[in-house]
């Protein structure tokens, strides 16, 4: 048996979340490697978009200059004001009240959110790279057995050692699998492809999302871009290549036209809308996150985000109890903060499903719920919930920032909060005179001094979420938050 000691944890999963979370382990000084089946990045169309805490996220780690620069390269991007749809139906940014304070605090990132998954996986890859992460390609996992002090994996290269193991594996996850954990959920009812394409008579195809009897199609917005939805039970081989006749078929039943594709200009994906969530993230040393955890339809690109958002939360606290620096009760603050936003998701994306059907009761409900979209609070309650602003974790203290991702703070210098995060770790930013609350941190945040107008002082985790923030110079509730989260040391 090979043991390599000094890896601490295995990521089964080089997609984002797997990336993700190993970079946020190596970014705090945890050995980490990443075990992928794939010889090579999967190059299929995914997601088309990444919401603010994604977003929020990759800046905190030096990351939106690169993201910034990838959007403007994107063909058919839109512009900061980016808003979806939900079920089909545009959200009209005109419609928007951006002054929304859950907006309008989260607005650092607008021009980095039209970001396409494989662009995405190839920065995350980039970033990680630099942290000296090792991604091995090719080899797959087949076996793992929690020794309780670690686990040993077994994949068709030979077993391998480490303390912990997270399945960032996909829906089909092996790891979760082996694990012995339930999946517990609803099955498909639909199928949908997803293709960008070369078309000879495009004129036939309607812009935008239409209905038939057959189904829902989506033209545009990116040129060549097409997408179908029929409620046929499912495929019945999910795994199965997608090809263009398929593609062609499937637009064709749901159109009633006979529009011909020439060509695809991008690799094409099938999806249902098979909805789960893992009855456990966490068996032992075994834990779970992105699709692994749960899996919905993919509207929104919701997905993508969820298991970011997991991976940020999971990282720091996997890496502070491998390192021994807090105790594995810490992992179950994981389980206990995104499970709630997994299951919102799923009910989010299931909702849609239930509008997007192509019978009279379904039509009638989507009838009210566009006349709710079409006016301003009902668009502005829709994007504030696609964006991601509107997250709260419930944790102790009263003050509206605690349990939020950590608004855009400008300092006096001219840099921002998120500029002091790249290196990962708790931040404190304290505005008192005397520094009054820097002198509890006692090494365990990385003190950020202001004379700013605004909040006091806030501690932020190292996933952006505030746990502690007052409007005084009163300290109280900030010594036990920095006991329960920062253990002896960032």
């Amino acid at each position: 048996m090979f043991v390599d000691t000094s890896v601490k944890v295995i990521v089964v999963g080089a997609g984002p979340v797997g990336l993700t979370l190993a970079a946020e382990l190596a970014l705090a000084g945890v050995r980490v490697q990443v075990l992928e089946r794939r010889t090579a990045p999967d190059p299929a169309m995914r997601a088309q978009s990444i919401n603010v805490p994604t977003a929020e996220a990759l800046d905190r780690r030096g990351l939106l200059p690169a993201l910034e620069q990838i959007q403007r390269e994107t063909p058919g991007a839109f512009g900061p004001r980016f808003t979806g749809h939900f079920a089909g139906m545009p959200l009209d940014p005109g419609l928007v009240d951006w002054a929304d304070p859950e907006l309008a605090v989260h607005s650092a990132v607008d021009g980095a959110r039209m970001i396409p998954q494989p662009r995405l996986e190839a920065l995350l890859a980039e970033h990680a790279e630099r942290l000296g992460v090792q991604v091995r390609r090719g080899v797959a996992v087949t076996a793992l057995a929690d020794t309780g002090e670690g686990v040993v994996v077994g994949t068709d290269s030979g077993p391998l050692h480490a303390g912990w193991v997270v399945g960032c594996d996909g829906g089909h996850s092996i790891v979760r699998r082996l694990a012995g954990i339930p999946f517990p959920g609803t099955d498909p009812e639909i199928t949908g492809y997803q293709a960008v394409v070369d078309i000879a008579d495009p004129e036939k195809l309607a812009d935008g999302w239409s209905w038939s009897p057959h189904g829902v199609y989506r033209y545009g917005p990116q040129p060549g871009r097409v997408a179908t939805v029929e409620f046929d039970g499912g495929p019945a081989d999910r795994t199965a290549p997608v090809t263009l006749a398929d593609v062609q078929s499937s637009l064709r039943r749901v159109s009633g036209t006979d529009v011909t594709l020439t060509g695809l200009r991008a690799t094409p994906t099938r999806w249902t809308d098979n909805t789960r969530q893992a009855a456990a993230y966490r068996a032992g040393r075994v834990l779970l996150a992105g699709d692994a955890a749960h899996v919905h339809p993919p509207f929104g690109g919701q997905g993508l985000n969820l298991g970011v958002g997991d991976a940020a939360n999971l990282g720091w606290k996997l890496a502070a109890v491998a390192s021994g620096r807090s105790p594995e009760s810490l992992l179950d603050t994981y389980d206990a903060e995104r499970r709630p936003v997994g299951a919102w998701v799923l009910d989010w994306t299931r909702a849609q499903i239930g509008i997007l059907r192509g019978d009279p009761k379904s039509g009638a409900l989507r009838g009210v719920v566009a006349d709710l979209l079409a006016t301003r609070d009902g668009t502005t309650y829709a994007v504030k919930q696609i964006a991601g602003v509107t997250q709260r974790i419930p944790l102790p203290g009263d003050h509206p920032w605690t349990g939020r991702y950590v608004p855009d703070v400008s300092l006096g210098d001219g840099s921002r909060l998120a500029d002091h995060a790249h290196e990962g770790g708790f931040l404190l930013l304290d505005r008192t005179p005397g520094a009054l609350f820097a002198n509890l941190a006692k090494g365990r945040a990385r003190v950020i001094r202001d004379d700013g107008t605004g909040v006091a002082g806030a501690l932020v985790r190292p996933d952006g979420v505030v746990a502690w923030a007052s409007d005084t110079t009163d300290p109280v509730g900030l010594g036990p938050a920095l006991g329960q989260w920062a253990g002896e040391g960032v």
